[in-house]
């Protein structure tokens, strides 16, 4: 007699709750998509298909989309105050599409990179700032 095969059980799907797949990369995108929309009245948008936070409509941070296999990961923010520090390190750039001229920095990571996560979470931090309303600005000044 034949032994029964147990079911299959349905593969997990992939939801737009978070980075998918357990490299580095992933890792760190979440992290800093949990501190983002850790400030407060943060929200999460995906215009033009990548996930952004907002705060009061605006957004303040860049996240890109999901880092998988060997995808990049990539997040732009806006730096009144340090971006000139910012383009001196190798893996960020003035962000495009103008924004660079208003002090918008992208750091890019590729696979096998580690990404310094605390300089990013301040870099978040400076760009909320930067963003929201006064009120909620200073909320987060020593944060």
């Amino acid at each position: 007699m034949a032994a029964k095969l147990a079911p299959k059980r349905p593969r997990k799907i992939a939801h737009r709750s978070g980075p998918r797949g357990g490299t580095g990369l992933a890792k760190a995108a979440a992290t800093l998509r949990k501190y983002a929309l850790s400030l407060p009245e943060a929200v999460e948008d995906f215009p033009w298909g990548e996930r952004v936070a907002k705060i009061k409509g605006k957004v303040f941070v860049f996240l890109g989309t999901d880092p998988v296999k060997d995808s990049p990961m990539s997040l732009s923010v806006k730096l009144p105050e340090s971006s000139e520090e910012a383009l001196t390190l190798p893996f960020v750039k003035a962000t495009g599409y103008g924004l660079g001229k208003s002090g918008w920095v992208t750091a890019t990571f590729a696979t096998g990179e580690k990404p310094p996560v605390d300089v990013l979470r301040s870099w978040i931090r400076e760009s909320y700032r930067a963003v929201a309303p006064k009120k909620l600005g200073e909320a987060v000044r020593g944060a």
